[in-house]
């Protein structure tokens, strides 16, 4: 099976409980992710998480940490300065933040298939990479 890339909104939204059904759709992802084992991070998703989490969800540094442990046999990308350049052509060519050019080139490059976020355009494709957003019918 091929790689479900999950950008950090899946993750924080999985854990905070006043988040109603996007909390329970996030947890319903990610628990099929863990059980197919075909999730896919990166280390800024596990940064920007670990802010939200201790920044904005309440959640105490060794809270957050576990979190970080539970997601250590997820495939994980971790970019280098090649990322960084191809990052920058995709910023140019799909006219998106920067923050999001280096998650779609995270997801790129673990040839994911299906890039979890709600923060693209449900259906958007990035050559083969297609965005999914949990939280449409």
């Amino acid at each position: 099976m091929s790689a479900e890339f999950v950008d950090t909104n899946i993750l924080v939204y999985a854990h905070d409980g006043g988040a109603g059904a996007k909390h329970e759709a996030s947890v319903s992802l990610l628990g099929r992710l863990f059980e197919e084992r075909t999730g896919a991070l990166s280390v800024q998703v596990l940064s920007e998480f670990y802010a939200a989490a201790t920044r904005n969800l309440g959640m105490t540094s060794a809270e957050a940490e576990a979190v970080l442990r539970d997601l250590a046999g997820w495939t994980l990308h971790r970019p280098g300065h090649a990322d960084l350049l191809r990052a920058a052509e995709l910023q140019r060519r799909f006219q998106i933040s920067w923050w999001d050019a280096l998650i779609v080139n995270s997801a790129q490059e673990l040839d994911s298939a299906v890039l979890w976020s709600e923060d693209f355009t449900d259906g958007q494709k990035f050559g083969s990479l297609r965005v999914r957003n949990p939280f449409r019918g």
